[in-house]
């Protein structure tokens, strides 16, 4: 497989993702529905959303190990969120450290939604490739 990264400019850096990513010759591709802050049994998380969070990104590393992929071979990364400006003050650093450990570089969108599922309030989809 191969990536090549399109950045016109360098302000992203700081912000932990790239504008864009070509990939060729995949050998394959995982679709990663919504992962949420949803314990083992399945019961939604009440907790705050930094906490959600990090059980989130716990979640979608599961997922993605099960299948056999790697996070560092995230290319695409949406952030589903009841709150930006909650995400961006409390959580960004959770996020910049996930991304940090799996030296990952992913296109990002964030997206505010007016709700989630239950008591959720941070999802993370993603696109991998290998």
């Amino acid at each position: 497989m191969e990536k090549k990264i399109i950045n016109p400019w360098q302000w992203q850096d700081e912000l932990s993702y790239v504008q864009a990513i070509e990939v060729k010759n995949v050998q394959g591709t995982l679709y990663v529905s919504g992962q949420a802050a949803v314990h083992s049994d399945g019961t939604s998380s009440n907790a705050d959303m930094r906490t959600q969070l990090k059980l989130a990104i716990q979640n979608l590393e599961k997922v993605i190990n099960e299948a056999d992929y790697d996070c560092s071979n995230i290319v695409r990364l949406t952030v589903y969120s009841t709150s930006s400006e909650e995400f961006i003050k409390n959580c960004f650093d959770l996020f910049q450290d996930f991304v940090k450990k799996y030296g990952m570089k992913q296109t990002v969108t964030l997206l505010q939604v007016v709700s989630l599922y239950e008591t959720l309030n941070i999802e993370l989809e993603a696109t991998v490739v290998k």
